[in-house]
């Protein structure tokens, strides 16, 4: 999860949109300029996850170039990822948010709020009764973690991954 999600006022044209092929560039730029935060995809990588996901969105700026996006995935998506593993075990029936990439440039418009507002309204839509993320612990996120803690995220686990590299904060809130 990418630091510094913002969490300020949103503006007013700001709208959350599905992600559409014409947005992978630049989504990929921003999502793989995030690194440490998530992990690397590219064009090809978002091209494979973007159609797994049940919320696939982006919220562009006035030009319509995406400024932040965020994908979550529902119970069940085939998709092999240490931390989602954990919560389809842990906290089953739970829609989980694989990543929400800010612009730098656009931390502090609200955003993140905007697109976890679609997330929480998409999972009570399904009947869910979680919305779950993992934050970074090593290497530290502290603006993630605190973003998502201002959000009513809570800590209801910790894991390595990534064969030792990266140790997270596996995160809840409820519906």
């Amino acid at each position: 999860m990418s630091g510094g999600a913002g969490d300020g006022p949103v503006r007013d044209t700001a709208a959350p949109r599905p992600i559409t092929p014409g947005d992978l560039e630049a989504l990929a730029e921003l999502n793989d300029a995030a690194v440490p935060a998530v992990n690397t995809l590219g064009v090809a990588g978002l091209a494979a996850h973007v159609p797994r996901c049940e919320v696939a969105i982006t919220v562009p700026d006035d030009d319509g170039a995406p400024l932040a996006f965020l994908l979550a995935l529902a119970p069940d998506a085939d998709y092999d990822s240490e931390n989602y593993r954990w919560f389809a075990t842990h906290r089953p029936g739970s829609l989980y948010v694989d990543r929400i990439v800010v612009a730098p440039h656009a931390h502090g418009r609200g955003l993140g709020r905007l697109m976890y507002a679609a997330v929480l309204d998409r999972a009570h839509r399904l009947g869910l009764g979680e919305v779950t993320c993992e934050v970074n612990l090593e290497p530290p996120n502290p603006g993630s973690l605190a973003f998502h803690g201002r959000l009513g995220f809570a800590q209801v686990g910790e894991q390595v991954t990534k064969g030792g590299e990266v140790r997270v904060a596996l995160l809840a809130r409820t519906v």
